[in-house]
């Protein structure tokens, strides 16, 4: 069955995306990679991660080589990560600020330079406007009906 909506695509490929990176990591490769504002990465002591960049959300897909449970829920009109955490580069490290108790906790090894060039590169594709509207609150969506 092909996905016949632009959420259900992303959905797919979202999915498609999070077990590759999971694989990259029980592998205990370093890798990266770019999906429209999502960036996903696996580290060779086998974390990953994904990150959405307009609001600095993250949430872990894997840790010392052992996939996660994938934190997505989905209706017919959102497709709603259950983000974790935020993410900021501090002194060229990756330090991550937990939303349930708000500790902050610094990565090791993280690829730092890596995510910052491909957020740059996100940041250089898509306009602020089209950023802006990424995030949908609740009770503020439109009637497409």
């Amino acid at each position: 069955m092909v996905p016949t909506t632009p959420e259900a695509q992303l959905k797919v490929s979202l999915m498609s995306e999070i077990e590759a990176i999971q694989r990259s990591a029980t592998e205990k490769k370093q890798k990266i990679k770019e999906l429209g504002v999502f960036i996903f990465f696996s580290t060779a002591e086998g974390d990953a991660w994904l990150l959405e960049i307009t609001d600095s959300d993250a949430v872990q897909l894997a840790s010392a080589g052992e996939a996660l449970e994938i934190p997505i829920d989905e209706n017919p009109e959102t497709i709603e990560v259950n983000w974790s955490h935020t993410f900021d580069f501090s002194n060229k490290q990756f330090e991550l600020t937990a939303y349930s108790d708000k500790t902050k906790s610094i990565k090791e090894g993280y690829p730092v330079k890596e995510v910052s060039a491909s957020i740059k590169r996100i940041l250089k594709r898509f306009s602020s406007e089209l950023l802006s509207k990424v995030h949908v609150e609740p009770g503020n969506q439109e009637d497409t009906a």
